[in-house]
């Protein structure tokens, strides 16, 4: 009607010549209302555990571990615990990555495997009785038991590598739990509980309380002297 009536419509129809396209196609409806990327706010994240990525980072990671694989002595506690009871401290550390599984289900494990397959071992050595070719194939048996179980306990270990972006030290994980289990379990304890004591420091607030403030006395107050004064007079 207002284009019939000598007056031309002011509305431009939108093109993709005026995004400076260089296309001319009409603009599909939605096609204005796409997400904007601004690169400062991109933060690059893990695709393991989802953890945002410091600039400096560059995959694959090779973050160090904090201690060396036979610093036992420098937490006396996980170095007592993991000495007389490792099947308690491979328990913590499992419910410390997966909160699914309880640590009662990995310290059983452990329990039966390792220090059930020791005393086993130091059963069939103290009692000569046994016959030889019994005595080879428990042997047998407990090798087999406990590469099995180096590579259960391995596994573990890679999930905190990946976790933290640590590098394999001194070597495989299942190796380093096949050659060194007891060292590796109290390395993985002393990690996990270096890392979440940095966690827990980087998230403290300090928080100035506000300076004391006191009330001035009313007579101390030049106007209110002067008010006085007057009122006397």
């Amino acid at each position: 009607m207002a284009e019939e009536a000598g007056h031309p419509s002011r509305y431009v129809k939108l093109t993709r010549d005026l995004q400076d396209a260089p296309a001319a196609e009409d603009i599909r409806p939605g096609e204005l209302n796409q997400p904007v990327a601004v690169p400062q706010l991109e933060q690059r994240r893990c695709g393991e555990c989802g953890q945002a990525l410091p600039e400096s980072y560059q995959a694959p990671a090779d973050e160090p571990w904090t201690t060396g694989i036979c610093g036992c002595a420098e937490d006396a506690e996980s170095c007592r615990t993991g000495l007389f009871c490792p099947c308690v401290l491979f328990g913590r550390n499992v419910e410390a990555l997966r909160e699914d599984i309880p640590w009662t289900t990995p310290c059983t494990c452990h329990a039966v495997c390792v220090e059930g397959g020791i005393a086993l071992a130091i059963l069939t050595v103290i009692f000569p009785c046994i016959d030889p070719s019994t005595s080879v194939l428990i042997g047998e048996g407990l090798m087999f038991s406990w590469w099995l179980f180096a590579t259960y306990t391995g596994i573990f270990r890679q999930q905190l590598q990946r976790k933290y972006h640590l590098k394999d030290s001194p070597c495989d994980p299942c190796l380093v739990h096949c050659c060194l289990h007891l060292c590796a379990n109290c390395q993985e304890h002393r990690e996990r509980k270096g890392r979440l004591a940095e966690n827990n420091a980087d998230r403290i607030t300090i928080v100035n309380p506000p300076p004391v403030q006191e009330m001035s006395v009313a007579g101390n107050h030049p106007s209110t002297t002067a008010e006085n004064g007057a009122a006397r007079l």
